[in-house]
């Protein structure tokens, strides 16, 4: 029985012994040496970006009034639709004008009789009819009956509740029927909402720096107004840009924010009271400036911002960068960096101090365009 299978088995042995031969052959023979790493580099060049800031506010209306009777009486119906547009002087209100009436009627009598006395005085005076200090006071009886006419007419007017400015009025907070007291029974607000403002806060070292750019030349300030983008909720651009109007010239001691205002136009009154918004504040251009994409830079252990150079001699050099402030997608290169270097964006974590590369064509720009 074993004489029967044992070529077999030696020359399955011999086979294996011939396939453990050619793999130490393999194991002994010498590797093949790689070619230099591949990277993709971006060209540094010099720029004069625009420099921004973006801060979270909230929209407000740029004037708010209060409506508020300034006669009592009861209210006899309302004249408006809640949430209309209004024009100042507008009839917001009626009041019952019944005794303002009767009360304007009876001043206008009192005048014309006061006034009708003092002719008659101011002509008998002149043939000593009546002494001088009777004709005073006869005068002075008119101008008191004029002054009540007017008081009197003035209350009649106010019988018409009007709004005091243009704007949008809100919900009626009276129903005819109810009893109105002067200057305290609120009835109604209207809000001017064409333009608004986009209240935001800066911190004062933000301030600080932005003044200290300006001052030492690193940033040209616009001689004009500064423009303000503002984003909405949802991430995108209002159409309409505003103007910057106010900086608040005290710092909030809790906080160590500075309050900042501006005007936005609104026509179509997109932006209502009490949004959320972001605005994009535009500080002024920045010449000889160097932008980097921010897939360049990395940070070490200590915070230390560094990214990768490519020699002339096609080596990696790791340099130091000074990289505090982003620009849209860039980083904003303080110093470390020169004209014309070559810095590593694509294969970064292949490549080590000293290694010899081979840059991949064409090169990256050496900045990312913002997120829009």
């Amino acid at each position: 029985m074993f004489s029967k299978f044992a070529p077999k088995y030696a020359a399955l042995a011999l086979s294996v012994v011939a396939a453990l031969s050619l793999a130490g052959c393999k194991d002994q023979a010498p590797s093949a040496q790689k070619g230099p790493q591949e990277v993709g580099v971006v060209t540094v060049e010099i720029s004069t970006p625009v420099m921004t800031t973006e801060l979270s506010g909230r929209t407000s209306a740029y004037q708010v009034a209060e409506v508020r009777p300034q006669i009592s009486g009861i209210i006899q119906k309302r004249t408006f639709t809640e949430g209309q547009m209004v024009k100042a002087g507008e009839q917001l209100y009626q009041i019952d004008p019944a005794l303002y009436e009767a009360a304007y009627e009876e001043a206008v009598a009192n005048y014309e009789l006061a006034r009708a006395n003092a002719r008659r005085s101011a002509q008998l005076v002149k043939v000593n009819a009546v002494s001088k200090q009777d004709n005073d006071a006869a005068q002075a009886q008119m101008k008191t009956a004029r002054a009540a006419m007017k008081t009197a007419k003035t209350n009649l007017d106010y019988t018409k509740v009007q709004s005091p400015i243009s704007g949008r009025v809100g919900r009626s907070e009276v129903t005819p029927g109810a009893l109105a007291n002067a200057y305290q029974t609120f009835m109604t607000t209207v809000q001017q909402l064409d333009p608004i403002y986009v209240d935001v806060r800066q911190t004062s070292t933000e301030m600080l720096r932005l003044k200290h750019e300006i001052a030492s030349g690193k940033i040209k300030a616009n001689g004009g107004a500064v423009e303000v983008t503002v984003l909405l909720e949802d991430g995108s651009v209002y159409p309409q840009k505003g103007k910057l109007t106010f900086t608040g010239e005290e710092v909030d001691e809790g906080t160590g924010m500075v309050n900042l205002r501006a005007v936005v136009p609104n026509p179509n009154g997109d932006l209502l009271p009490g949004m959320f918004v972001r605005a994009r504040i535009e500080e002024g251009a920045r010449p000889d400036s160097v932008l980097l994409s921010q897939r360049c830079v990395m940070r070490d252990p200590k915070g230390q911002a560094y990214v990768y150079v490519v020699t002339p001699e096609n080596t990696i050099e790791q340099r130091n960068v000074v990289a505090d402030r982003v620009v849209g997608t860039n980083w904003l290169i303080e110093s470390g960096l020169k004209a014309g270097e070559k810095v590593v964006i694509e294969g970064i974590g292949k490549v080590r101090t000293g290694a010899k590369v081979q840059i991949a064509q064409p090169a990256a720009p050496a900045t990312e365009a913002a997120a829009k």
